[in-house]
């Protein structure tokens, strides 16, 4: 939940997009239940052996729980070999694979072991393991293989850019790949500095320094400095004419902007736009006109043209810079925060749209801005209907989407929501095969014992390859047994057959119902924050410590308690009934602050009522347009699936027809001078 201190200088989740969700239902320290006995008392005892790294008593639990050929021996004998990993011989290894064939764990202890042959440089037993790695999904890796293939002789430049060039710090596959393949010039400056330019961008500076030292040595060092204090590198730095000078006169704008786009516009336009080759000024000036958007200072947009003006100078001179879809998507944001009479902003929308990559283009979000764009341009005579015929089936391609802007893209065709047909009813047989199937009852007790990382590894490891029966199966199944998370993200797989009632459960109706009708708002809109909350876990706590269906922080519980009169003790918090009352009250409070905007409601749900207030200011925007501009992108993605779940759960309540559009309400501005003042009590 948002729930949180108003004036933090970072913020600090308490409610879950869908990915961090995930991070905290992973992370949840859940105390093993009373019923963990006898061999389920092995297992747990053996997690907990293997957090405090006590070698001895996992030894003397894998002996046991194999001893007792309980059905989750395999994980204990994993935790077991994986402790001592970095003295196991391959052999050791073999021998667990052939004693646990096709599981999760084997494939998961493969990886393992695959990392340490990286560190190990053991190149032979390496070529031998990583074709059988059935889940391949680890990116170092994937360096250490692409490393070996070069070894080999084959060509894998493209493969080890893409690999390199990803936005997560590199490790030691990635970076001995890089350095291998720079020394033998497959891996060019130009790629060096592209690396160097990505990782500032994503606030990475160490492997900025990295990708520098290829081209620099030692000098690579330097970037350090340029990250710590970019003005001050800036101002004390001679002209240079060398490219590598070049290059890092960039890194430290990249980084200035970041924190003060004002400052580092003011310097590109007093000198550094003269000093710097075209394709860097421009790169410069969309860096810039990034982070005013993220900011969502009015200047934003016209930094992003003149951006464009010098790309396409560079562009004429045959050096156009990369630029990263993450910033190409802020310019579109940037244009969106422009006032709705400004016909440029839907060129320069267009123009970052055209500019990502190919699989960011169909991004839905992308689609449905483009194709407005087309719209607004598009001549209002004849010539115009070619571009609102492409318009239009851009809109038809993402319409059938269950999400956000599929409901919208559905109803500016004039259509309606409407829930997909319901699947036929599973078969005793369909039902069986999953109580049947070892992995998936493997995930479910994992969970019951509070090994939730563990549990959901083994059951999502199982759903591979799964046709949309069988998912549907195995969605009914956690739903049977209350696992809702896994009902809801094993019935969201599907793509032929969509059971809405899997994807969108509605536990504790009763209470859900009553509740809000209590305190006066929708259940549909309670139902959807919950679901993208907390998937409606009961005792989830999350990693900034928000607990609960509605995640709710330990401070705002307490005020919010003290406001309706709640007698209410911290224990309390985890208690569903206690818990959605809470939650609904404080929901409510901040309904009533934003004048009923659910928009701007959820994002204050989110992250706080503070920041929703200062994002209103500026342009009277649409409401769609002002979530898309939300400068946090956890608030951002929270925002528009708590809408579009509410729209799907009112259908599901008994109100169908229900238009995203109207539960996105009015359009969002400054808030009047009539209206009451914003409540400052509101944590």
């Amino acid at each position: 939940m948002s729930l949180r201190k108003p004036d933090l200088p970072t913020i600090r989740r308490t409610s879950l997009s869908v990915l961090t969700l995930m991070l905290a239902l992973l992370t949840v320290a859940a105390m093993p239940p009373a019923r963990a006995q006898g061999g389920d008392a092995i297992v747990v005892q053996a997690r907990e052996a293997l957090r405090t790294k006590n070698g001895p008593a996992l030894a003397s639990a894998r002996q046991a729980a194999n001893a007792a050929a309980h059905p989750l021996a395999m994980w204990v004998d994993y935790w077991e070999l994986g402790h001592r990993l970095g003295e196991a011989r391959q052999e050791e290894l073999d021998a667990f694979y052939a004693r646990w064939p096709g599981t999760y764990v084997e494939d998961r202890l493969r990886n393992d072991w695959l990392l340490e042959l990286g560190q190990r440089r053991d190149w032979a037993n390496f070529r031998v393991e990583f074709p059988r790695f059935r889940m391949n999904d680890d990116r170092e890796v994937s360096c250490y293989w692409l490393l070996t293939q070069h070894l080999d002789g084959q060509p894998v430049a493209d493969a080890a850019r893409a690999a390199w060039f990803a936005p997560r710090d590199p490790g030691d596959g990635c970076r001995l790949m890089a350095s291998t393949l720079y020394e033998a010039k497959v891996l060019k400056p130009a790629d060096a500095w592209t690396k160097a330019r990505l990782a500032m961008e994503m606030n990475r500076p160490r492997a900025a320094q990295d990708a520098a030292a290829l081209v620099l040595g030692n000098d690579g060092r330097v970037v350090a400095s340029i990250a710590d204090a970019p003005a001050k590198w800036l101002r004390h730095r001679p002209r240079s004419a060398s490219p590598a000078g070049h290059e890092l006169e960039l890194l430290a704008l990249i980084r200035l902007a970041a924190s003060d786009p004002e400052l580092a516009a003011g310097l590109l336009s007093e000198s550094w736009a003269e000093r710097l080759p075209h394709s860097l000024t421009a790169t410069a000036w969309a860096h810039t006109a990034k982070h005013a958007a993220i900011k969502q200072q009015t200047a934003a947009a016209a930094y992003a043209r003149r951006a464009w003006q010098l790309w396409d100078a560079a562009a004429r001179s045959g050096t156009p810079p990369p630029w990263s879809d993450d910033l190409l998507a802020w310019h579109v944001r940037a244009a969106l925060r422009q006032s709705a009479g400004e016909a440029s902003r839907w060129t320069l929308m267009i123009r970052a749209i055209d500019a990502m990559s190919a699989a960011e283009q169909r991004d839905s979000a992308w689609v449905y801005w483009r194709a407005r764009a087309l719209q607004a341009t598009a001549d209002p005579g004849p010539e115009g209907d070619a571009a609102r015929a492409v318009a239009t089936l851009a809109l038809e391609s993402i319409a059938p989407q269950i999400g956000f802007y599929g409901k919208l893209a559905t109803e500016d065709l004039g259509g309606t929501q409407v829930l997909p047909p319901a699947p036929r009813p599973l078969t005793e047989a369909e039902r069986k095969a999953a109580r049947s199937h070892p992995g998936l009852g493997r995930g479910l007790q994992l969970i019951e014992l509070g090994l939730r990382s563990e549990g959901v590894r083994e059951w999502n490891f199982s759903l591979r390859g799964m046709a949309d029966r069988e998912l549907l199966a195995a969605a009914d199944m956690a739903c049977e047994r209350a696992v809702w998370d896994r009902c809801i993200n094993t019935s969201d797989r599907t793509r032929g057959e969509v059971d809405m009632a899997q994807r969108f459960p509605t536990p504790l109706r009763e209470q859900v119902l009553a509740q809000a009708r209590q305190v006066g708002i929708d259940p549909a809109v309670v139902y959807g924050l919950v679901r993208q909350e907390s998937r409606f876990i009961m005792d989830v706590r999350s990693h900034v410590g928000a607990s609960g269906l509605m995640q709710l922080m330990p401070e705002t519980a307490r005020w919010t308690a003290r406001k309706i009169g709640l007698p209410y003790t911290p224990a309390m918090i985890n208690d569903s009934s206690v818990n959605l009352r809470l939650g609904t009250a404080y929901l409510k409070l901040v309904l009533d602050d934003f004048g009923g905007s659910l928009a701007m409601a959820t994002a204050a749900y989110n992250a706080g009522p503070n920041r929703p207030r200062r994002w209103r200011e500026g342009a009277v925007m649409e409401p769609a347009a002002w979530a898309e501009s939300i400068p946090i992108n956890e608030t951002r993605d929270y925002v528009k699936k708590v809408l579009s779940n509410s729209v799907y759960y009112a259908a599901l309540l008994g109100t169908p027809g229900t238009s995203l559009k109207a539960r996105l309400g009015p359009p969002i501005g400054p808030r009047a001078a009539a209206a009451p003042a914003p409540n400052g009590e509101l944590p």
